[in-house]
């Protein structure tokens, strides 16, 4: 139990299982639409639990879409699940180690994050994180939901970007008004036509998806 009083003082955990981090000082007018970002295999390349800040590569598509969302003031919000810490293959000073070189590599690019969520609630834990359906941890909106009180954004006009399905429904799930999903090859709207899923697979897509960040940021 000490040690993981230790590491809750020592990193931004708001329980046990939640990373909640505030990034930057960048002040954003209530009711901004926000950019929703899945990090590993949507940021960066996914080399499967990555614990190694060496291994970390930036996925240079999604560069001019986060210069993008920082350039008309929409915040970059990164939810990311990392049921690698409820498994034991790493920690929270591991999660921290790879956060950081994340961001160094992203500023040297002209991109900023501005608030960092991750999850490591996942049914095959151990001990306290061994949690099924929690949730935080996506498909389930938690995270979303997390950040828009944070940062007081407006979630329907919101938008999230990742490599799975289960980003697309936690994005449904929150409100979000569209998902972008990577290597997407086809487009679908929700049963209730209020959650359209975009394929994000081409640079022409991509160009796409800018335009959509740059429309809501002149809404």
């Amino acid at each position: 139990m000490a040690d993981r009083d230790a590491v809750a003082k020592r990193y931004p955990l708001e329980e046990l299982g939640l990373w909640v981090e505030r990034i930057g000082t960048a002040v954003f007018p209530a009711g901004t639409p926000a950019l929703f970002l899945d990090r590993d295999g949507t940021i960066n390349v996914d080399s499967g639990y990555p614990s190694d800040p060496a291994d970390i590569v930036l996925r240079p598509e999604m560069l001019p879409v986060i210069r993008t969302a920082n350039s008309v003031g929409l915040p970059t919000i990164v939810v990311s699940n990392q049921s690698g810490i409820a498994r034991g293959y790493f920690g929270w000073p591991d999660f921290a180690a790879v956060n950081a070189r994340l961001l160094v590599l992203l500023e040297a690019q002209g991109c900023r994050i501005d608030l960092m969520l991750a999850c490591a609630y996942h049914s095959s834990g151990t001990g306290d994180l061994a949690i099924a359906d929690h949730p935080m941890r996506k498909p389930n909106p938690g995270m979303l939901l997390r950040a828009r009180d944070l940062l007081g954004v407006d979630i329907s006009r919101s938008i999230i970007v990742g490599d799975k399905a289960d980003d697309m429904e936690a994005g449904r799930r929150a409100g979000l008004r569209e998902g972008w999903l990577v290597r997407g090859r086809s487009n679908r709207i929700a049963g209730d036509g209020a959650f359209a899923t975009r394929k994000l697979m081409t640079g022409n897509d991509h160009r796409k998806l800018c335009d959509a960040i740059a429309e809501l940021g002149r809404a």
